[in-house]
């Protein structure tokens, strides 16, 4: 059995407590895939202590000197793909493939992080007076906390601990307890590529404990989370009572608008693909498609039709899977609540709604792609977030109507539509209430090169990716000197 350690100052080491957590495979419950340590507050202050002696010695290492230690990572990674695209598909449930996807959309994201870190240039700006000289420059923060997700296990700690190191920062990072050897996995390239002792740090455990300490611990000078938007917007609070900066990545709604000039294939491949890919778990993912009723019966049927066909449910190992379970048993549950909750409020079930067990399925958290017609936005299912393979279709007359129900919710992560009118298309992209859009394009598809993030309950802070993710884990510092 293999157990997962802190990494503290350059030392894998067991918690504190003597007390190891199990992680068990969402696609056979019965295996557990790995312990991993239930430490306590004393480990993460002693994480935070060694990350905070490390920082003057990174903070002065020159950007460049940062890059090429971090390029040696993510060789690393690159070297062992493979192996990693294992231990995602054991601990999240994904298919192979979409384990081997997301490592590269790590891979991607580091690179750009990494390039960005060393661009990370300031400002020289004209003084109003003679003989000054006046210039804006970044500098790193301090310790900061990384608390990531089991959805994007590998490659969300990629988007966040690179650029924070890129800057100068040491980290405490805490991965998700779904997948705590994805965690180590992702932390080993960074300790064979030399990294020094204190820089880079990782504690497993409990939100409530380790998690806590890393938003309260009055050392901590930024936080970025990605996860639910309650946990979220304490962490927010929280981290307002330390005066640390905060990134938080939450929830999403995620609408998609079928306009009645739409190419009708495109858009219900842009559903099909985005709706269900790694189960419906992508933030990103499609949970709303809302349709002109002209075109709303063939597109359900088209749909329907071909999730019919094209979705086996399976564990991510078997290569004809083409869509694995969700990550656990918690996660499993509250998916069928929500399905029972679209039932019991008058929508109408196309397809799936149900949780799959026949071929020996039974003992993992399989639920097959759902689809429910005739959805309206007051119903459970279209504003709350199920976070898996349930798709409501709502159906509405005309653009205007599409673009109120489509703003009608707390969230603001992403959004799309499908037309062929650049006036739809440009009305569309000025008054969609969120922090991505696309027109033509699945709500899911992102750029390293662009930001990444939220509005209303789906975000705060600078968001990351893009310049404003290294530039989220640095200070302004600006000088004027008279010559």
């Amino acid at each position: 059995m293999h157990t997962v350690l802190n990494y503290i100052n350059g030392e894998k080491k067991p918690s504190t407590s003597g007390k190891t957590l199990e992680q068990r495979n969402p696609a056979d419950l019965t295996r557990v895939t790995c312990l991993f340590q239930d430490s306590t507050r004393e480990d993460v202050k002693e994480a935070v202590a060694a990350a905070k002696a490390a920082f003057p010695a990174w903070a002065a290492t020159p950007a460049p000197k940062r890059a090429e230690i971090l390029e040696k990572a993510l060789a690393n990674i690159i070297a062992r793909k493979n192996e990693i695209a294992e231990v995602i598909t054991a601990e999240n449930g994904k298919t192979i493939a979409e384990s081997l996807g997301e490592i590269n959309s790590a891979v991607s994201e580091m690179a750009w992080n990494i390039g960005e870190g060393r661009r990370l240039y300031g400002d020289v700006v004209p003084s109003a007076n003679a003989g000054f000289l006046s210039y804006m420059i970044y500098q790193p923060l301090g310790v900061v906390s990384i608390i990531s997700p089991w959805n994007f296990p590998f490659n969300v700690p990629g988007r966040k601990c690179v650029p924070a190191l890129m800057a100068g920062n040491t980290v405490v990072f805490k991965p998700a307890s779904l997948t705590p050897r994805v965690g180590e996995c992702f932390l080993d390239a960074f300790i064979d590529a030399g990294l020094p002792a204190g820089v880079f740090n990782m504690v497993t455990g409990g939100g409530g404990t380790v998690g806590d300490e890393m938003t309260i611990n009055p050392e901590i000078k930024a936080i970025s989370f990605t996860g639910s938007t309650p946990v979220g917007m304490g962490i927010h609070r929280k981290g307002a009572e330390i005066l640390a900066k905060t990134q938080m990545e939450m929830g999403g709604k995620n609408p998609m608008v079928v306009m009645e000039d739409a190419d009708l294939d495109e858009a219900v491949n842009a559903a099909f693909v985005a709706a269900y890919a790694c189960a419906g778990q992508w933030c990103t993912s499609t949970s709303r498609a809302i349709v002109v009723e002209s075109v709303y019966d063939e597109f359900v049927e088209k749909l329907a039709a071909r999730v019919k066909a094209e979705k086996k449910v399976g564990p991510g190992t078997d290569p004809a899977t083409t869509m694995g379970p969700v990550c656990g048993a918690k996660q499993r549950d509250d998916v069928l609540y929500y399905i029972g909750k679209g039932i019991e409020e008058g929508a109408r079930l196309v397809c799936g709604g149900r949780q799959v067990t026949e071929k020996g399925l039974d003992k993992g958290c399989f639920i097959a792609p759902t689809i429910f017609a005739d959805v309206t936005n007051d119903m459970t299912i279209a504003r709350e977030e199920i976070f898996g393979p349930v798709l409501s279709v709502i159906k509405v007359k005309d653009f205007d109507e599409a673009v109120a129900v489509a703003n009608d919710t707390d969230f603001g992560l992403s959004s799309a539509i499908y037309t062929k009118s650049l006036s739809y298309a440009l009305k569309f992209a000025e008054k969609t209430e969120a922090g991505l859009t696309h027109v033509n394009i699945p709500t899911a598809h992102k750029e390293p090169q662009l930001s990444f993030g939220g509005v209303k309950h789906s975000g705060a802070g600078l968001p990351e990716s893009g310049k404003t993710g290294v530039e989220f884990f640095t200070r302004h510092k600006v000088v004027y000197i008279k010559y």
